[in-house]
């Protein structure tokens, strides 16, 4: 056990000094212009200048001075970061350098770092088929640091399926006020349903999550769900069902077969977060991260 919390303590510094320096270099400054504020708040007045909106005139303070004053405003910065990360059997998987679990810690540790660079407060749910733990949203870089720990020591744990419904219907319980919410999984629950209707209803919640608070999905995927290998006769392992299956590889009609419904998967779940006008950010654990998350900060700048 010391020696698990060891090799977890050394992840999270590895992540922390990675993510440090990768904001340092490529994302300070981006974020303050990415994410909107609460709505704006009374900061002052001053005297009028030619050229000032009218609109903004104070008329009891210019009333009372004879002199026309305007009200000035300035956008509530503080924000709630929340991150919700699947932490199902699925996600303990990579057949990489990492698996998507750790792919998801650092993405999250970047991100929360940056929103405590801007004092805003971070908080975090991590779910499978259950709720499996609750943070609420709090200020401070150790708060960044216990979301990263927590994320990582989920993975020895990952089992069972994907609940992304129930998951939004706790967020949406236990966060009353906007928050920024990044929602972290892979959506293979999603994307495998046969069940038209559970994907009307999945649907039908993630839009009125997102009609309250900012949703951002963030699907995570691995190269070895698109393409088998040609190794011959494999047992294959549903990860979330445990349902074993005895695949011949060498097949270059299984492979092909396999290929396609992985695209077609692929191709269906990124016109649905079209069809929902749902901000995503697609990270993989065989690519660098930060090119798209740059990518996400400045389409998000051009709509402001």
């Amino acid at each position: 056990m010391a020696t698990d919390v060891k090799e977890l303590m050394a992840k999270v510094g590895k992540i922390r000094i990675l993510t440090n320096r990768l904001i340092d270099d490529q994302l300070a400054g981006d974020y303050h212009s990415t994410f909107k504020g609460q709505g704006v708040e009374f900061d002052e007045v001053r005297p009028y200048i030619a050229g000032d909106d009218v609109r903004t005139i104070d008329w009891n303070v210019t009333a009372r001075t004879g002199v026309p004053y305007i009200k000035r405003y300035s956008e509530e910065r503080e924000l709630t970061i929340l991150f919700m990360v699947d932490v199902s059997g699925s996600q303990s998987y990579g057949s990489r350098t990492r698996s998507k679990m750790e792919l998801a810690a650092e993405v999250t540790a970047l991100l929360a770092l940056t929103a405590i660079r801007n004092q805003d407060k971070i908080g975090l749910v991590l779910f499978s088929d259950k709720i499996v733990k609750y943070i609420p949203p709090r200020k401070g870089r150790d708060s960044v640091m216990r979301l990263v720990r927590e994320v990582l020591a989920a993975e020895d744990e990952a089992k069972g399926g994907t609940d992304i419904e129930g998951a939004l219907k706790f967020l949406n319980g236990v966060q009353k006020r906007r928050a920024v919410v990044f929602l972290v999984s892979d959506f293979l629950a999603s994307r495998t349903t046969d069940n038209e209707s559970r994907t009307t209803s999945f649907e039908r919640l993630l839009r009125a999550t997102a009609r309250h608070h900012d949703v951002i999905c963030v699907p995570v995927s691995d190269p070895a769900e698109s393409a088998l290998p040609d190794v011959g006769l494999v047992e294959l392992e549903d990860s979330e069902t445990g349902e074993l299956m005895l695949v011949d590889t060498s097949s270059a009609k299984v492979r092909g077969a396999f290929a396609a419904q992985a695209e077609s998967d692929r191709e269906e779940l990124t016109k649905f977060f079209r069809k929902t006008g749902i901000d995503t950010l697609e990270i993989a654990t065989d690519r660098p991260y930060i090119d798209g998350v740059r990518a996400l900060f400045k389409r998000r700048a051009r709509k402001r």
